[in-house]
């Protein structure tokens, strides 16, 4: 009676092992690699930074008046002294809207190409060009005038032809056909 005991234990144990071990071969761990989706964001063109960014609104109206989207949208690579809305209202009163009025286009595009310079020229390469030209450096802009760059108090500073200064308030505000400088006043051309 106990060898029949026994053997049956012994059964019932080796059935319990073989189904266990029936049970673990049927599972199978299965491992998926899910793929996200990766979202390229390219950066805009030196008019669509200027539109995302509300201090630049003064500058995008005067830019779509003067009909200068396409050329600033182009390859480029472009400089440009970007003023702020402040800069514009540092302006006489009614200056901005004399500008903005359809006689006045060519006067207008003349003030804002003088704010633009052909090439990339980040801040670092500025204030290189500043310290090898012993303290200025003269640009050509896109209008046909000259701005002289300087250094005062560790900033960038443009003077136009007029005398009139600006300083660089934000730099290397990066963009697909160039970089935007912010400046605090608008300089004007002859």
């Amino acid at each position: 009676m106990k060898l029949i005991k026994s053997l049956t234990i012994l059964s019932i144990t080796a059935m319990l092992i073989s189904c266990g071990e029936a049970k673990k071969e049927e599972v199978v761990e299965e491992v998926v690699a899910v793929e996200e989706p990766v979202e390229v964001v390219e950066t805009p063109n030196i008019v669509g930074v200027a539109s995302a960014n509300a201090d630049f609104s003064t500058l995008v109206t005067a830019v779509g008046a003067a009909e200068l989207v396409e050329t600033l949208s182009g390859e480029g690579p472009f400089t440009v002294f970007a003023p702020t809305n402040a800069a514009f209202e540092k302006l006489p009163a009614g200056t901005v809207e004399t500008l903005l009025k359809p006689e006045s286009k060519e006067k207008l595009t003349a003030v804002l190409t003088y704010h633009v310079v052909a090439g990339k020229f980040e801040a670092a390469q500025v204030i290189e060009a500043i310290n090898a030209n012993k303290g200025k450096f003269e640009v050509a802009t896109v209008q046909g005038g000259k701005i002289t760059l300087s250094l005062v108090d560790g900033k960038v500073v443009l003077t136009d032809e007029n005398g009139g200064k600006a300083t660089v308030v934000i730099a290397d505000v990066a963009a697909s056909n160039g970089v935007i400088h912010a400046i605090d006043t608008v300089v004007m051309p002859k």
